[in-house]
């Protein structure tokens, strides 16, 4: 088995008395995209500071190549990228100059950090803005110049939180091969979203938060068998039953009735669709198998019931 290159035992915080992560175990290996998931609140951004040494932990160990982060900080962090939500490039710098400065602040030092700094540039996309201010830059190629910069010191793991959020579908694309590409050269990428098909397409494992405890992980399609079940049945707004067969599932323990413009999505296993295909015969409805946005749904339900 592949040694870990990150390792979480318990991660625990809590602001104001409430348990935003609690008790969260993780692992991230060389190579492999980790995406952590879950409905806003969940607790994926937290995770992620606790992690690259942001925020402390008030219990729990990070162990980055078997050593603790909390006693080797200073080496671990040598090896950690970072890329957040935030725009944070300097605009008074060019392009190139971000790199060589955000560069500067890693002891030991990044050797050849010019030669570096180009081919980051030149595989980026960003070669021809290298001696240009970052403002007459897209979002898209903002969005590179971003993450360029946080491996500009080749670290051995990557932080990336939303990369794509606010990017058009043709970005969104070049920052995916861009990931794939790093994983293919064996870093290590821990990944949150909120694109469904980002999570299943990029996600060599996920990690399903729900208010801050991990309820489930392993490969995309396992995940979604071990929330959801079987299958989604989705009942028209048409269908003069619809609100009958809602009734009936619920009544049998569904869970995670969603209504998405009036349509009733309603995950099921093969006992209940065999019970509801006999009770509710002369209805019309489909049936399909359950995705991530499914997921994503249910977790976000689940949250608003709670809250």
């Amino acid at each position: 088995m592949t040694a870990a290159i990150l390792e979480a035992r318990g991660l625990t915080k809590r602001y104001g008395g409430r348990a935003v992560v609690d008790q969260l175990d993780l692992r991230c290996k060389k190579g492999s995209v980790l995406g952590l998931l879950g409905a806003n609140g969940a607790g994926k951004t937290t995770t992620l500071r606790m992690l690259y040494g942001f925020v402390p932990p008030d219990a729990g160990a990070i162990y980055y190549a078997g050593k603790r982060f909390d006693e080797q900080r200073t080496e671990a962090k040598r090896e950690i990228g970072v890329c957040t939500q935030d725009d944070s490039l300097e605009y008074d710098l060019t392009v190139e100059q971000n790199l060589l400065v955000y560069a500067s602040y890693f002891r030991p030092r990044v050797r050849n950090l010019r030669r570096r700094a180009a081919e980051l540039l030149d595989r980026f996309g960003l070669s021809p803005y290298a001696s240009q201010s970052p403002q007459v830059l897209s979002g898209g190629f903002v969005r590179r110049l971003l993450i360029a910069r946080s491996i500009v010191h080749s670290p051995t793991i990557l932080f990336l939180d939303e990369p794509t959020t606010g990017l058009d579908p043709s970005a969104r694309l070049d920052v995916w091969e861009l990931i794939d590409g790093l994983r293919a050269e064996g870093l290590a990428v821990v990944l949150t979203t909120h694109y469904m098909d980002e999570a299943e397409r990029l996600s060599d494992e996920l990690l399903v938060i729900h208010q801050g405890r991990g309820i489930a992980r392993g490969e995309p399609h396992r995940v979604i068998d071990d929330v959801l079940g079987d299958h989604v049945v989705i009942v028209p707004r048409s269908e003069p039953a619809r609100d009958e067969i809602g009734r009936w599932l619920r009544a049998r323990g569904a869970q995670e009735v969603a209504t998405v413009l009036g349509e009733l999505r309603v995950p099921v296993g093969k006992e209940e669709l065999a019970e509801l295909t006999t009770r509710f015969a002369d209805a019309t409805w489909q049936v399909r198998p359950p995705n991530l946005d499914d997921l994503f749904i249910a977790l976000a339900r689940r949250n608003g019931r709670s809250e």
